[in-house]
């Protein structure tokens, strides 16, 4: 008995700048890469269930060509597999905020897939003798949320859903940092299931012997340097799906290639250097990278630059490294600021994006929009300005 466990495709994502020929994002079209060949391994493994764990949109109006392309690969995945039961749940990305809005997501019940937007639906396949119980994100933050538990009335009972697991995400990042919903390990009761498929965390990450995250299929968080290297943290086993077998618990972790790298190279710390000497490392940073920069994703840190370095820089080179990569972001931090206050009193002075930072958390704000959200894009704009001050 084989279960097909995918989660986050987010179609439809835009990151960058650059098209594809025929005129779509780059990225999206990676993303979009990523579904179709998890659908083919899919396809190719004949699994006698398929569930997508949350976020197949990254929003909840997607682009029309991205529901096209969605539908698409749900038609191929129902004509190669024509019985084999097929479940969908919304993630926070594509819940809608408003219950007027409506879900996309039920356009795929054309389609004979197994569709929960905003309430839990315990599904039964008896000729399967399988119970998944389809938990979207909405249905965790209603005033009377669900109780996990399985009913026990088929042999084999998954749990579908998508939030964190709480303790599960990386030191310094909580789900509520993504829009998430943060659920105590007790709530799962882990013990009474066969298995639990999670969404929403975007490293392939095993929770219990029985639950699993999937995974995003490719890089798509909005700390895109911090998720790559979450993945060398559990063992770069790479963006994927699972394939499960519900008697034995054995769980295959089943590759999707990635469209380009993403590239943290290793920072310079340039205190006391010239500006020359800081175009020669950055230089090396480059040509350090096998197979050079052209269409990857790449960060180079460089710390301690003063503004008049960074604006003595060689920014024709700067700009021709930006040409060839798909991005490539010098990300430039200038030296932290201390004055004294009082009589022998050293205390470091907050910067400004620590100030709007603390400003922000503070600030009173509509019911309906997320906190840690709006404290987060404003911390995004506050580090875009301070590269641009820099030079960067």
């Amino acid at each position: 008995m084989k279960l097909a466990h995918i989660a986050d495709p987010h179609l439809g994502i835009r990151q960058y700048h650059r098209q594809t020929p025929s005129g779509i994002n780059q990225r999206e079209a990676d993303i979009a890469q990523a579904f179709r060949n998890a659908i083919d391994g899919v396809i190719a493994a004949r699994p006698d269930a398929v569930v997508v764990a949350g976020d197949l949109f990254h929003s909840v109006r997607p682009t029309n060509y991205a529901i096209v392309f969605a539908f698409r690969q749900f038609q191929r995945l129902r004509e190669a597999l024509p019985k084999v039961p097929v479940v969908l749940i919304a993630g926070n990305h594509d819940t809608p905020r408003t219950v007027e809005t409506g879900s996309i997501l039920r356009l795929f019940e054309e389609l004979a897939v197994d569709v929960a937007t905003d309430e839990p639906r315990r599904l039964m396949y008896p000729e399967l003798d399988l119970s998944i119980f389809a938990v979207p994100r909405e249905a965790v933050l209603s005033a009377d949320p669900p109780a996990l538990v399985p009913e026990r009335t088929q042999k084999h009972q998954v749990l579908l859903a998508h939030f964190e697991v709480e303790g599960e995400y990386p030191l310094g990042h909580v789900g509520t940092d993504y829009g998430g919903t943060v659920i105590n390990r007790r709530e799962l009761h882990l013990e009474a299931w066969g298995y639990v498929a999670l969404g929403h965390y975007h490293t392939q990450h095993q929770v219990a012997r029985n639950a699993w995250y999937a995974g995003s299929l490719d890089f798509i968080g909005p700390n895109i340097w911090g998720e790559a290297a979450d993945e060398v943290d559990h063992g770069s086993h790479g963006k994927g799906w699972l394939l499960v077998d519900l008697e034995t618990k054995r769980v295959e972790r089943h590759r999707v290639p990635a469209a380009r790298s993403v590239l943290d190279l290793e920072p310079i710390h340039a205190g006391g250097e010239t500006a020359e000497e800081v175009d020669r490392l950055i230089a090396e940073r480059i040509r350090s990278i096998h197979g050079g920069i052209s269409d990857q994703i790449v960060r180079l840190r460089v710390f301690d630059i003063p503004r008049y370095v960074a604006r003595e820089l060689d920014h024709a080179a700067v700009r021709g490294f930006k040409a060839d990569a798909l991005h490539f972001q010098l990300d430039f931090r200038r030296p932290e600021s201390h004055r004294n206050v009082g009589v022998g009193g050293g205390v470091r002075r907050q910067t400004l994006p620590e100030l709007v930072s603390a400003y922000l958390e503070g600030r009173p704000l509509p019911a309906e929009l997320d906190r840690a959200e709006f404290v987060r894009l404003g911390r995004e704009l506050m580090d875009t300005v301070e590269r641009d001050l820099a030079g960067g």
